[in-house]
Order: C-alpha cells, then structure tokens, then sequence
C-alpha cells in the first residue's frame, strides 16, 4: 500500500455535511511548531476549538495561514527587540486540499487554497480546521503575500486579508462541501464581512429584498476589545479601491457606519447574539455600544494543554475524568499536600533549569518566584513592579527573596511596547546585586506552558478598564499557581482574597494610577504573600489547592463552549 493510501485510511471521518456552525478567527494558535497566532486571542481560539473537539460540537473552523508567522523575536544585551521571519513548511503538518475559491481585491481575481488540520477530541471527534492560502501561482506577487504575515503591513494589506477570511472563507466552505452551516461565529471583527457575503448568497438566490434580518438570525460575534481605538475601522475610499461595490454603499453604510466602514458595527448590526469576554468586559461593551444587548461568556482555556505532566499525573491519580469533565478539578481539594507542594517543585526546577541554561541567571530553586509574560505593550504595565527598586529591595532584603522572571513580544510598530521590554532589561540590570530578573526571548506557547506552571505566584498589572479577559492567570491556576494582580478582567470573578490569589487595589477603584497601584502591589506582597510562602506553607499550599479546586475547575474552555452551545448557537 503506498503512503498516500495509508494517510487516506487513517484520516478521521469528517462528515462535512453534519458541521452545523463555522468558527471564523484571524489567528489560532493550536501549538508552537504551527506559528499562526501573536497571542491571546489565537491561543483563545485554539482552546477553543480543542473542546469543540473533546465535546463533540459539529463545528469547523476557518482561518488564514501565515506562512512566515507572526515573527521570531531576539533580544539583545540592552532589551532592544528584532523581528524576523519564521520559516516553517505548512506541508509537515496540514494537509493540502484540491479546492479552490476567488475573491475580487483591487478588481482583481485572487485565488485562494486552503490547507486543513484535523484537532481531534479525547472521544476520537475532530474538528477540522480550514488555513487559507493565496501563496499560489495564479496570483500576482502581493496578492501572494496577502498570507505571509499576521497583522503585517498597512490598512490596504489589513483590508484584503479580512476580505480573504470573511468573503474568501465562506466560499471556501462551499467549495469544500461544508453547505449545511446555520451558524457562523465571528471571533472578533476581523471576520465580519463573512455577512456580506452571506446577505449576497440570499441575494442571489432570488429573495427580493436584502435579507438582513436571515443573515442575523445565523451569526454570532464575540468582541475581544474594550477601547475604542481597538476595533478595525477602514475608510470608505478604501474600501471602494480594495473591495468595491461588494454590496450597495448605502446598504453597507447603514450596517457599517456612515464615516467609515466599522467591522465591530458590522459584525453587530448582522448578530443575533454578541458577546463581551468577562462579566465586566460584557458591561464595558454595553456601554461602549449601547443600542445593543451585549451578553457576556467569561473566556476559559483548555485544561488538558495548559496543566504541566506532573500535575496531570497528580490529577490522573486523584480525579478520575478530569481532562472531559474539569469541573471535576474542585475536588482537588482532596489531593494531600505534600503531593501537591511536590508538583510544584518539580515544575518549578524544569523552568528555573531552563532560565538558567538560557541566561546564565543563577536562579534559585527556592527562591520566591514571580512570573510575568503577556504582549508587551504599554497597558499591561510589566515595569509597574519596579516603580519604586529600593522598595523593592527592601522587601527582598527584609521580608524574603524574590526573583522574577518576564516574557512577551511587542508587536512591531508597538513602540512604547518596545521601550517597556528595554525598561525591565535597565532594571535587571539595576538590581543585579540584590534581585534575579531574566526577560525570556520569544515568548510562545511551549514558553507559556513552563512559566504559568513553573513559577510561585503569577504577577498581572493591566491599566483599568483594559484587560477585556486575560487568560494566562487561568492556565496559572491550573497548575496550582495563584494570582496577584489587578481586579480587571476575568479576575474581578476568579479573586477571593487568600483563597484564589489577591487583588492589586480595590474593585472601587475605577482606574488605575501607577503610583497607588505600585504600592498595593508592594503593600501586599510585604505584609500577606511573601510572609505566607516563607513562613506559612500549609497556607500556601492551601491557597494553591484553592486555585485549582475554584478557578481551574470554572475558568475553562468546556464551560466556556457549553454556555457558546447553550446561550449562542441554541434559540
């Protein structure tokens, strides 16, 4: 039997007409080695799609595939960043299809293939996921760049590659024979000119009027952000020179916005159910949109990619299920100590191994550890910590050691991001003598996974109202680690103070200045968690069990999906 024969009998059984719903994201990040995801909502994505997977959802999902990644950061001795290019061959691990579909960009035809890439639950159900690739001979040289780079060049490049997701991807799942989709789910705007294709499928099958109110009834839209400045918003002369006349302008205009053409708008206007990603986020976006009824699903991650070996092991012992059923992760309260401290410390050795190995830190193992890695950018505030260094020293000195151990890319364009990653490399630098700071370079997900389970207490600082969800102190959670970090985000509900973690601040305080911020920060680390760890160690690690049995156990993406189900997909 030839290789091609034994790959066909060994491909899951995706029977495309059973797929009911469509998952549009512009990024999804299933794992390292597949580099078409920048961070949080890609990585979001293919959580999410892993418990589609393991729940049986009847869904496929849609994206683009970037050939040369999002990029591969280096640092140098002074914190500057460098961006290059990955080099990665799709063909190792997706699998190429014969179909293809076109749009029109610049009046021109552009073909689109698409690759595939099967995520395959705990039960042995897959979800298919659908890459699309101009990257073709048929097409001109930029419009075979159009699925090189995420979230690469200008506006006109931003534009085409949402016309290719939007437009592109539903033709594409006709193509392909996905033709019994009734919902289709926009993670974020980028997807959302998805309904005007699908107001002109309608239109084209003869109804008589633009049928806006069918188009509504299939679509759902999760929005990610909570600033204005945040959502895609592409100028009308653009977006006649780059997509046309795609549907009448005063049709677009009353769904899109009458300035400028807004994909949040349009992603509103045509979804019978929108949703923020915390209960906060929810509220933000209501007031932020307020003519429509934003409902909230809290984000989660995926429990079985997110938990270290040993605590898996841990869990295997003690709860039996946990990876289909996380909610079952509350009786962790159940697991000894010991064998949770144990865990941990096993955890912890591999990354302090690691930082060692990659930056000669001398790093110690039983030091008190604090992790910080998220995008580098100016909101996340990741230099708050050392507002005031001699305090810090004096907390270190006086209290009990610390070290800290930092990661995140700053987007490219990202300057004041860049500057941030500079100003903890001049604060290592300063503290030398006294505290162990590394900045890790190139911060993926292999990354993430030994930090979040690795350190001894994961440290968040986002400028209020900013931090629509966040995610990392979730998969922290899973792992035994407790959070310490602003109450934004997911962590207004995940917080019970020395329980789960503890709050930077107060929940009153409706936003955040750096100076009273930074010393709640030194405030509690000094009088409650320093003391706790060094001290106190059958507190920790009942804290530590804390964060497992009411974090781990509801921040998840099978809850998460389960309300999607439920609230979204289900009317």
């Amino acid at each position: 039997m030839d290789t091609s024969a034994k790959e066909k009998l060994s491909r899951p059984k995706i029977r495309k007409l059973e797929r009911k719903i469509a998952y549009f994201s512009m990024e999804i990040g299933i794992n390292s080695e597949i580099p078409t995801y920048s961070g949080g909502l890609g990585v979001l994505a293919g959580d999410t799609i892993k418990s589609y997977a393991d729940l049986n959802v009847p869904l496929v999902a849609v994206t683009l595939l970037y050939k040369k990644g999002y990029f591969y950061q280096k640092l140098d001795e002074h914190g500057q960043q460098q961006e290059s290019s990955y080099e990665w061959d799709p063909k190792k691990y997706l699998r190429r299809l014969a179909k293809r579909a076109k749009v029109t960009i610049e009046n021109r035809t552009v073909s689109i293939q698409a690759w595939q890439y099967d995520v395959s639950g705990i039960g042995g159900y897959c979800v298919p996921i659908i890459f699309l690739d101009t990257d073709i001979e048929q097409n001109n040289e930029y419009d075979r760049s159009l699925s090189h780079y995420l979230y690469g060049g200008d506006e006109q490049y931003r534009l085409a590659q949402e016309i290719i997701l939007g437009i592109g991807g539903v033709r594409m799942l006709r193509e392909l024979g996905f033709c019994r989709i009734s919902r289709y789910h926009m993670n974020e705007g980028h997807a959302s000119l998805l309904t005007l294709e699908l107001l002109n499928e309608r239109k084209r099958n003869e109804e008589p009027l633009w049928d806006i109110d069918g188009v509504r009834r299939m679509c759902v839209f999760t929005t990610h952000t909570p600033v204005p400045a945040g959502h895609d918003q592409f100028s009308y002369d653009l977006v006649n020179r780059v997509l046309g006349q795609f549907i009448p302008f005063d049709v677009l205009k009353s769904l899109g916005g009458e300035d400028k053409l807004s994909m949040t708008l349009l992603a509103l206007n045509l979804s019978h159910y929108i949703n923020g990603v915390a209960k906060k986020h929810g509220k933000i976006s209501q007031e932020m949109f307020p003519g429509y009824h934003i409902d909230s699903i809290t984000n989660g991650v995926h429990s079985s990619t997110w938990i270290c070996d040993n605590f898996k092991k841990l869990y295997d012992r003690y709860i039996h299920g946990w990876a289909n059923d996380p909610f079952s992760l509350r009786y962790a309260l159940s697991i000894p100590k010991d064998e949770i401290w144990d865990a941990h410390q096993e955890a912890k050795k591999a990354l302090i191994n690691f930082v060692n190995d990659k930056a000669n830190a001398g790093m110690d193992y039983d030091t008190f550890t604090i992790g910080f890695a998220r995008r580098a950018t100016a909101y996340k505030r990741a230099d708050l910590v050392f507002f005031d260094m001699n305090r810090l020293v004096k907390i270190s000195q006086e209290i009990g050691k610390i070290q800290f151990v930092f990661a995140g890319k700053a987007h490219p364009k990202d300057w004041p991001g860049k500057e941030l990653i500079k100003k903890i490399f001049s604060a290592s630098s300063q503290l030398k003598d006294n505290i162990k700071i590394v900045y890790l370079e190139n911060y993926d997900m292999e990354l993430a996974k030994m930090l979040i389970s690795g350190v001894d207490l994961w440290l968040n600082t986002p400028r209020k109202p900013r931090e629509a969800s966040g995610t990392s102190g979730m998969k922290a959670a899973h792992n035994g680690v407790p959070s310490l970090s602003i109450l934004d985000g997911w962590w207004i509900e995940g917080c019970i103070e020395g329980l789960t973690g503890w709050p930077i601040g107060s929940a009153l305080d409706r936003e955040s200045i750096d100076d009273r911020d930074a010393r709640a920060l030194y405030k509690k680390l000094e009088d409650v968690i320093i003391p706790a760890f060094y001290n106190n160690r059958q507190l920790w690690i009942d804290i530590m069990r804390h964060s497992i049995a009411i974090n781990a156990s509801f921040f998840n993406t099978h809850r998460m999906v389960q309300q999607y189900v439920l609230n979204a997909y289900s009317y």
